[in-house]
């Protein structure tokens, strides 16, 4: 009993990125499914499972609230596991993306949400940053564009619910703030001391914010134009980077932190064959899909690797 304890005291914000990492593999699996396979909404099956481990996080996390509130109070103040609190409206986001093709009216819902999460945790943590309280150069890491990033879903499905202004608006928040935190992420990379191989995997998430900007400029605009095509580009250049830097994400022991090779890697697949869509150029009808296959294998491996990690107790314990 002491055990379970003491792993429910630890148990991180962070697992809402395995929540985030298996609701975008529905959402490119879906996407995937609709310009592909000749199958009938087997997209489900991810989506169900997602919504009862997000079911079962939100449990564990408000029971660690009720249980242990120092703890939590500890964690949100945390400079870098403050970042992944943001990744509660990133759900609702992408689950407003995907009940599109389900029930708009729950769409709208979770859209609503998603989006008042969104601007209050921007507010929120942009207004932590500002004040400088506990900040240094060791803290920053790719994780930083987590409360900024959202903001860039909001117009996906926000244009097709009609809120094509408010879209605008948060389009831009996402679009400026992330363009200022490459360049302060970018430097504090290669001019500081290197970031801890616990952190290594958010790398991934360096390419995540143009390739989710490239999708809702195009559901903005309607239009495939100069700019989208600057999204999309940089988003695979920086994907090619980061992949050819394998041998360092090799070295690296399992964290919960690998859950950071997931979303962006759903996200580019996404933008991918949104990109085939509206080029009609099928070389990247073959990238999409070649991208969807990698997508499967890492979140296969991934979910081994963590149900492994809960069965030897190797996570929710106590960190250095």
């Amino acid at each position: 009993m002491k055990t379970n304890k003491y792993r429910l005291k630890n148990f991180s914000i962070s697992f809402l990125a395995i929540v985030l990492g298996m609701m975008g593999f529905s959402l490119a699996f879906q996407k995937t499914e609709e310009s592909f396979l000749q199958t009938n909404n087997l997209y489900y099956y991810p989506l169900i499972f997602t919504w009862l481990l997000f079911l079962l996080v939100v449990f564990f996390y408000i029971l660690k609230i009720v249980k242990f509130p120092e703890e939590f109070k500890k964690e949100f103040l945390h400079p870098i596991k403050i970042n992944f609190f943001p990744i509660l409206a990133k759900i609702f986001l992408l689950l407003s993306v995907i009940y599109l093709a389900i029930n708009m009216d729950i769409s709208r819902y979770f859209w609503y949400i998603g989006a008042g999460l969104q601007l209050f945790f921007s507010f929120l943590i942009l207004s932590i940053w500002i004040r400088g309280k506990n900040m240094d150069w060791k803290f920053l890491n790719p994780a930083w564009f987590i409360p900024i990033v959202g903001n860039v879903i909001v117009p996906i499905a926000g244009v097709a619910h009609g809120y094509t202004e408010i879209s605008y608006f948060f389009f831009s928040i996402g679009l400026v703030m992330w363009l200022a935190l490459f360049v302060v992420v970018f430097n504090r990379i290669i001019f500081h001391h290197p970031i801890p191989d616990k952190l290594l995997p958010t790398f991934f998430i360096l390419f995540a914010p143009p390739a989710i900007a490239f999708i809702a400029y195009i559901k903005l605009s309607s239009s495939f134009d100069v700019f989208a095509r600057v999204l999309y580009y940089i988003s695979m250049f920086l994907f090619v980077l980061i992949i050819l830097q394998f041998k360092m994400f090799l070295k690296i022991k399992f964290y919960l932190s690998w859950w950071a090779y997931s979303f962006p890697l759903a996200a580019v697949t996404i933008a991918s064959l949104l990109f085939f869509h509206v080029s009609g150029i099928e070389f990247f009808k073959y990238v999409s899909i070649l991208l969807f296959l990698f997508l499967n294998l890492v979140i296969f491996y991934l979910l081994y690797r963590t149900v492994k990690a809960i069965v030897n107790a190797e996570i929710c314990v106590e960190e250095d």
